[in-house]
């Protein structure tokens, strides 16, 4: 079995506070997965985290997500890569402090892509990483353009392409709230399951972010796992809260707290 995990940006950073990471949910999370991955060898995952406080603010500073062209957008782009790179070897270094084998992989060295839509992957290197027990990470970063000169590829853009080529069985969304809310802000009533065919019935009610996410917020998230499942019936998604503690090992199970997108 494979799972794909992402940790989400709200989830380890405080986006209210610039740059600033979340060390107690980071090691907490750690702690967790490595508990349950010794506990069932048999799965194989692969994760993936967000920029949160750290990349999403020089990256609306810059606009970067939109195309990058002079001078001044190309120091924003660095900047971004940058900010990205920090939290990504803060989040390497609390999953490696907890025994697990990990291997970042940074998609501004292995992808590329034409009007904001990925067009190549180097991906052979991760392949041979899960096949050997390892596990890749990968982070929300920039990447070159050859139409727009660049921009910032999210983490569940990365996913999307990821299942096209691994085919995970589960892919696990992990932030802050405890799924998809139909009332967000006021947050009093879930969405348990959504499918293409309920989709639109829905639409209106997915609220976005209120912090700083220059990748689009919930709706994104919803949009691209939903686009994912329509090409690969056989993949189902979570979107559930990551701060309490056992969600994760219950994700892992099959016990899905918060919100699946399925067929």
């Amino acid at each position: 079995m494979l799972l794909f995990l992402k940790l989400g940006g709200s989830l380890i950073t405080d986006k209210n506070q610039i740059s600033s990471p979340r060390m107690d949910i980071i090691k907490q999370i750690a702690r967790e997965i490595s508990d349950q991955s010794s506990q069932t060898p048999h799965i194989n995952l692969l994760i993936g985290h967000g920029s949160g406080s750290f990349g999403h603010v020089p990256g609306k500073k810059y606009n970067t997500r939109q195309g990058v062209s002079s001078s001044s957008d190309w120091k924003g782009f660095t900047e971004v890569w940058r900010e990205a790179r920090r939290l990504n070897q803060i989040v390497s270094e609390a999953l490696m402090d907890a025994g697990l084998p990990v291997i970042a992989f940074p998609p501004s060295a292995i992808y590329c892509s034409s009007f904001g839509k990925v067009k190549t992957g180097f991906i052979n290197n991760i392949q041979s990483a899960i096949t050997h027990g390892i596990i890749p990470l990968v982070n929300g970063d920039v990447i070159f353009d050859d139409t727009i000169g660049g921009t910032i590829l999210s983490t569940e853009e990365i996913f999307s392409h990821l299942a096209s080529k691994l085919h995970p069985d589960r892919i696990l969304l992990a932030g802050i709230e405890k799924g998809v809310w139909e009332d967000f802000p006021v947050c009093k009533k879930m969405i348990p399951v959504i499918t293409p065919y309920t989709y639109n019935g829905i639409l209106a009610k997915l609220g976005g972010s209120i912090q700083v996410d220059v990748t689009g917020g919930m709706l994104a998230k919803v949009d691209c796992m939903l686009n994912l499942i329509k090409k690969d019936k056989n993949i189902e998604a979570l979107i559930f809260s990551g701060e309490q503690k056992g969600n994760i090992t219950s994700a892992f199970l099959d016990t899905m707290p918060g919100t699946i997108i399925r067929k």
